[in-house]
């Protein structure tokens, strides 16, 4: 069994207020949880508007299948059009 997380830094384009970020990142992490099966969770940066930080955790059998759900959670965090990710980083335990 393999615990695998990633780290996202993220700007937010276009955030006016603290409840445009929330709403954002709170579609982001549904939609991450529903597809992938992850825990997410904003872990910096919370009284930013335009700046937020993810973590995303996955539980998987091997690092192969750890690596493909961190992978695909990526590029689903990258094609959002409100984020760009400023710098990202994984970790396996």
């Amino acid at each position: 069994m393999v615990v695998a997380i990633v780290t996202w830094e993220l700007h937010l384009n276009g955030c006016q207020s603290l409840k445009d970020k929330r709403r954002i990142l709170k579609s982001l992490k549904d939609r991450l949880h529903q597809r992938f099966n992850v825990s997410v969770a904003e872990t910096d940066h919370h009284e930013l508007w335009q700046r937020a930080e993810l973590t995303c955790g996955v539980v998987a059998r091997d690092r192969k299948q750890a690596s493909a759900v961190l992978s695909a959670a990526d590029g689903l965090v990258a094609s959002n059009g409100f984020i760009r990710i400023i710098d990202s980083a994984t970790s396996f335990l």
